[in-house]
Order: structure tokens, then sequence, then C-alpha cells
């Protein structure tokens, strides 16, 4: 009975470290995490210039590295959730089992799946939902600013995956894929890249769909979040220390405590 709870309070615990991040290990670990992830991205971007084989050999060995810490961390959050189940339907775990499936299945030459490495980028999403770490409008700016650039750089990994091996003179690098993704996605068009297999033309119109429909919207919501929080006080809060009150409160968003009068 003792070592069983023993062993509920350790999950409580390390579930409390990875879900909060309140303390300075939790904290610590998630920003190790957020900085794989980019690492992560940044190896496979400089995969798509000519490098030495060495360095190449260098970068593989790293990446691998990389993905098994997201399959321990995979791992842990699975055996501290409390419903297990329930968090591996949940669409954080989806993406983070995505994203290690190419290590899950290197037993077999499953190369077309790195493709799923650009999932991973979405990971950062959880670490921008703790409100205190920004600010409430400097949150709403970031999830807006990191959802146009998770957009682009998902869309861009993904049609130079399909486009390269077809067509490398166009879609040599991953610069030529981003370039090709802000063109189609703003609807500009120049026309000078154009793809050529059916999978890469789908991503096309998908790609102009989501420029036509999210982009103008998530754009608006910017601008329109960046006016408001050029209309915000510097007040702060003297019992939690919150600021960045809006221009007309009386109390606390987060305690209740009244405010002082000026700042």
């Amino acid at each position: 009975m003792v070592a069983e709870q023993s062993k509920n309070t350790l999950r409580q615990r390390i579930r409390a470290e990875l879900e909060e991040a309140e303390t300075g290990l939790g904290l610590g670990v998630n920003i190790a995490i957020a900085t794989l992830i980019l690492l992560s991205a940044g190896i496979f971007v400089a995969e798509t210039y000519p490098l030495s084989t060495s360095l190449m050999a260098g970068l593989r060995v790293v990446d691998w590295l990389i993905v098994a810490v997201f399959v321990l961390e995979y791992g842990v959050r699975l055996w501290v959730a409390e419903r297990p189940l329930h968090y591996a339907s949940s669409p954080y775990a989806i993406v983070d089992l995505v994203s290690i499936l190419p290590l899950l299945t290197g037993v077999f030459d499953m190369r077309s799946l790195r493709l799923i490495r650009w999932l991973r980028i979405l990971k950062l999403a959880r670490f921008l939902e703790e409100e205190h770490w920004l600010g409430r409008e400097g949150l709403i700016i970031a999830r807006i600013v990191f959802t146009l650039f998770s957009i682009v750089f998902i869309y861009s990994g993904a049609i130079y995956q399909v486009e390269h091996p077809r067509a490398p003179e166009v879609f040599g690098t991953f610069l030529d894929a981003m370039y090709f993704a802000v063109v189609t996605m703003t609807t500009v068009g120049y026309g000078d890249v154009t793809p050529v297999s059916e999978i890469g033309r789908t991503l096309t119109i998908m790609m102009i769909l989501t420029g036509i429909i999210l982009i103008p919207s998530q754009v608006g919501s910017l601008v329109q979040n960046i006016n408001r929080i050029q209309r915000v006080n510097a007040l702060r809060c003297k019992n939690c220390g919150l600021s960045n009150h809006e221009s007309d409160a009386i109390y606390c968003r987060r305690c209740g405590t009244q405010l002082p009068d000026t700042p």
C-alpha cells in the first residue's frame, strides 16, 4: 500500500513538472524540449544543402539522439497520465507519436516519413499555454505568429519532400520550398516555380485554400491585438505582481485585488 502511494505520488509530481512547468525543474525540462524541437527542425533545413559527408553523418547522429529523447518523453507522459488511453488520443499526444514514427519504423526504408518530423514544431504550442509567461495580450500575439510560422514551415517541408526527388533543380533546398509556399499562400503566384507531381499539385491547392481562408483572419487578428496591447496600461497588482491590465481595469484579473489608482 505504501509503495503504491509512493508510486502515485511520484507520477503526480512528474506530471505536474511536465504539464504545469511552474518550478525551475519543470520550466527547464520544457525549455530543453522546445530547444530540441527547434534544433531538429534546423537539422532538417541544413540537410537540404550540400554538406560534407562527416558533417552530414554528425547531424544524423544528433537527430537520432533527439528522436530518442522524444520517445522517452512520450513514454514518460503516457506513464504519468491519469488516463493513458485518453492522453494517447489527445491531439498533442498524436502529434508526439507521429513525430517519432521514423524511429519506430527505422527497420524499414521509410524515408518518406521524414515529412512527419515537421509536426514536431506543433509541440511548441503547449509551451505558449501558460499565460503568465507572456501576459494575455503577448500570449495571443505569440500564438498568432507561431501559427503563421507553423503553417508556412510545415507546407515548405511537405512540398520539399514531395518535389525534391522529382525536380531537384527547382526545389533544391528548403529555401526554394519556402519561397514557393509563401508565394502560393499569399496568392501572389509568380509562376516561376511549379510542382510537377500529383501530390505536389494537391499540396499547392491546399496552400492556396489555406492562404485564402486562414491567413487573412490570422493577420487581421494579429493587427487587432497589436492595437489592443497599445491601449493596455502598466498597473501592477500589489498582491500577485501581475501587470499589463486593461486601461479601464479596477481589479486584478488574476487574484481580484483592487489595482492602484496610478502606475
